[in-house]
């Protein structure tokens, strides 16, 4: 008999069409980005080791052997990606070796064993037949892609000592879910079989095979899924495996190297897994005599446990049934810190939102409208993803959210700049940890500065000042801004040492209503009375500026329209300027020789005018906007003409100009800055959020050069005397590096059409229109990578304090999209990577919501 015959010998051809459901599927087309879901009812490993030939296999089977020692159990045993297939056949290997051993060892109970192969090659699967047995090939068994169904399948009744009705049965679940012929590295044989499976369909089956056999069952299950080659090994499509199972997450066992070289590999395979957050909870590996786990438990400083095997014989006249027998107590105790580790992380998860709501103070959040049972348990992030533990009627499940507030407008990384991002931040940690930043210069601040001044700050900008948060940036801008509007009107000289109460005059700036520019006390005294500002949240608030009522834009059942506030609608514009056929038409500089503009221009110098004119010694220090887009306070397109028109004044004025990029910046609205919609630039400009890509704070203030000279003199009196102990800390501004390089450069954001700077359109314009003529929606905004809209409320119902919005956002949440609101208004935000699939996804769930209201 030929080898591929031997090995499946007993394969019970009943079996083949028993996945008639996974054919069908299989031929519907796949959802773009696979949704991450499953049972935390039982526990799951997955098992990586230090390079190939290490002994995954034989760590599963000894596992499989010391688990199914007692009755009431199911061992569940999954082979991803198996080359070599079918001479080679893990998931066969571990039930033939559990066979054996139960057969010597034959306890009371009986255990019913299977092995599946569900799908292969068309090469492997040849081979296969090539050694004596058929395999159906009809039009239903072909995946596409060079993969076919095998639908393979064997199982055995292992016959315990005892009546197994009186002492109970125990099961064996082996399945390998893709198969190739070749044994070679999976990348490398998935290309030369023309047998190519990408990420989302090996996940997705992963996800099914896990969801079938754990979700019913209600005795002690331990699962493991044992992993190819290397931790870094490549997996079918090319991504490293390491990356591949990250969405999951699942934690893991380490079969390490136990010879000469093997201490060093071992580390820097258990620090691959870690840097892309695993949880290692044991390693293993082989005595090869050379005491290898005493530097290993020293390194790992005896957090993680480092278990050895005994030597594997040379001779295997036993089978290796000796060497399991010999080896069962490590087995046992490798079981049992597995058993261990996944009630302690179940228990944590459980207790979570109790500890959380009883010593948490939340931000913008009364506490009182939030039960214990509507905390969000995040356990990871994977991109744009939340892995979320929940428990449902008392099962425990781990499932994905869509992060659709992009954690507070913060997150822009894909999974892929995730890891990128984690790899050069513990590289900058590792370099320098933190260093001083006045007088000195290292690399990370030095090419951050550079790489802003040549792309938001690129024709105006000249100077960097680094600060913590967005809030304290904008305050950095307004001790800038203010001391250049005191040196251009001569109100103070050169000689800051002998300043004097004279010289002193009360200083305001001019903002724009529904405008946001943080929560620290200049920066509140910067934006016009709201919920944030009231008396019960700052009672030192006095608002020290002047707010104009911004005219809006907004699509309107199906039409983007322009609302303007009294004072301009009663200087009667013409009708044909309060529409727009295109949303791109808003944005067009030929409207700067419109009527409207004519118009905005009167009321903003007219406003000024009298602003001079009523404040006496007051004056008009500054103007500060947010570009385009106000984001905290609902959501609102402020329309690009009327902010350029006031820019234009103050700057005849000599009003220094801040524009407030903290949300807007950094492809948030589509374009690297928001400078992009209005076409004009600022004086001082504000960054935060999305330029580390989320992943630790940072802040700039830019200026340019004029406003630097102000500061310059013999004087450190004359300086900016402000900073923080970690500004521009080497690990912010690695961060800053990558995002900003990784958003602008098509080849790692797909999404970047490279000839305009901009991105392509993420949200379906028809799927907009469509949710702008519901009922329940009273306008909707969508640039870049936002889409917001009014929800239609009245009363109490609408405005930051409304609740309207909290049924809908707890279903959306059921839905798997992690939302939150600004009263009635509610909002998508995805990041520049985003895939449109996973937009129109998004648009398609709020639309069904929306429709119930």
């Amino acid at each position: 008999m030929s080898p591929s015959t031997t090995l499946f010998a007993g394969i019970l051809r009943r079996y083949r069409r028993r996945n008639s459901v996974s054919r069908f599927i299989a031929t519907h087309s796949r959802p773009a980005l696979p949704s991450i879901e499953y049972p935390l009812s039982h526990p799951i490993y997955t098992i990586w080791a230090a390079n190939t030939s290490l002994g995954k296999t034989l760590v599963s089977a000894g596992l499989s052997t010391s688990f199914l020692s007692s009755p009431h159990r199911k061992f569940l045993y999954l082979k991803p990606v198996q080359t070599g297939f079918p001479e080679d056949s893990d998931s066969r290997f571990v039930y033939n070796k559990y066979s054996e051993f139960f057969s010597q060892h034959r306890p009371e109970f009986s255990v019913f064993a299977s092995n599946h192969v569900l799908k292969a090659s068309v090469s492997a699967s040849e081979a296969f037949s090539r050694g004596g047995f058929e395999v159906e090939r009809d039009e239903d068994v072909s995946c596409g892609n060079g993969v076919v169904n095998l639908g393979l399948y064997e199982e055995s009744k292992l016959q315990g000592s005892e009546n197994w009705e009186m002492k109970g049965f125990s099961k064996l679940v082996c399945k390998t879910m893709y198969g190739w012929k070749e044994a070679l590295s999976p990348h490398l044989v998935a290309e030369r079989e023309n047998a190519r499976v990408e990420d989302d369909e090996l996940l997705e089956m992963l996800k099914g095979c896990l969801g079938s056999e754990l979700e019913s069952e209600k005795g002690e299950v331990l699962c493991v899924i044992e992993t190819a080659g290397g931790v870094a090994s490549p997996g079918p499509s090319g991504s490293l495996q390491c990356d591949l199972y990250r969405p999951f997450r699942f934690p893991a066992i380490l079969v390490g190297d136990g010879r000469l070289g093997g201490i060093s590999g071992t580390i820097s395979a258990y620090e691959s897994l870690t840097l892309r957050g695993y949880d290692v909870v044991a390693v293993i590996f082989e005595d090869h005599g050379l005491v290898n786990e005493g530097p290993l438990s020293s390194y790992l400083r005896r957090r993680v446990p480092v278990l050895v095997l005994p030597p594997i014989p040379k001779e295997m006249s036993n089978n290796l049934m000796e060497w399991f027998q010999e080896a069962l107590s490590t087995f046992h105790s490798l079981e049992e810190i597995m058993q261990s580790a996944f009630l302690e992380r179940t228990s944590r998860l459980r207790n979570m939102p109790k500890k959380a709501h009883d010593i948490f103070w939340w931000p913008f959040t009364q506490h009182k409208l939030v039960p214990e049972e509507n905390v969000t348990v995040i356990d990871s992030r994977c991109g744009e993803n939340f892995a979320v533990h929940k428990v449902n009627n008392n099962v425990d499940l781990i499932t994905q959210q869509f992060d659709a507030c992009a954690s507070w407008w913060t997150q822009g990384p894909d999974a892929t700049l995730q890891i990128e991002l984690a790899r050069d931040m513990g590289y900058a940690t590792a370099r320098y940890g933190h260093v001083m930043f006045p007088e000195n210069v290292y690399e990370p601040a030095l090419e951050c500065a550079e790489l802003l001044l040549e792309g938001v700050g690129k024709g105006w900008a000249s100077r960097v000042y680094f600060s913590d948060n967005g809030s304290t940036a904008i305050e950095i801008a307004l001790k800038m801004a203010l001391r250049k509007f005191l040196f251009d009107h001569k109100i103070v000289s050169d000689d800051l040492v002998t300043e004097n109460a004279e010289s002193r005059v009360d200083l305001k700036v001019l903002a724009l209503r529904g405008s946001y520019h943080g929560d620290t006390l200049g920066a509140m005294e910067a934006q016009a009375p709201s919920p944030y500002t009231g008396f019960y949240q700052q009672p030192w608030y006095k608002g020290r500026g002047h707010f104009l009522d911004p005219p809006t834009v907004a699509m309107r059942d199906g039409v983007w329209k322009l609302s303007l506030p009294q004072e301009i609608e009663t200087l009667k514009p013409s009708l044909e300027d309060l529409t727009f056929s295109l949303r791109e038409n808003i944005f067009k500089e030929s409207r700067d020789t419109s009527n409207l503009a004519d118009i905005y221009h009167s009321y903003i110098w007219k406003t000024l005018q009298l602003i001079i004119d009523s404040s006496g010694s007051t004056r008009t220090g500054a103007l500060i906007i947010e570009p385009v887009i106000q984001g905290a306070g609902g959501m609102e397109m402020v329309d690009p003409l009327f902010q350029r028109v006031l820019v234009k004044e103050c700057r005849n004025q000599k009003i220094p100009v801040i524009f407030d990029e903290v949300f807007t910046g950094f492809w948030r609205l589509g374009a690297e800055s928001a400078t992009e919609f209005i076409r004009c630039n600022p004086d001082i400009a504000c960054f935060a959020k999305l330029m580390t890509g989320g992943i630790v704070p940072l802040a700039v203030t830019l200026a340019s050069e004029a406003v630097f000279e102000v500061f310059v003199g013999d004087s450190k009196l004359q300086a900016l005397l402000h900073g923080h102990s970690y500004t521009a800390h080497a690990m912010g501004c690695t961060a800053a590096v990558k995002s900003i390089k990784w958003f602008k450069d098509s080849k790692t954001n797909h999404n970047l059409i490279s000839e305009a700077m901009l991105l392509r359109e993420l949200w379906d314009s028809d799927a907009v229109r469509q949710i702008s003529l519901l009922p329940a929606v009273h306008r909707v905004v969508v640039l870049g990578t936002l889409c917001a809209l009014e929800l239609r409320a009245e009363g109490s119902n609408a405005g930051y304090a409304s609740l309207y919005a909290r049924s809908l956002l707890q279903k959306l949440r059921e839905d798997g999209i992690y939302m939150r609101s600004l009263g009635n208004v509610i909002y998508l935000m995805c990041g520049p990577c985003t895939s449109p699939q996973s937009c129109s996804n998004l648009l398609n769930k709020v639309y069904s919501r929306l429709e119930e209201l």
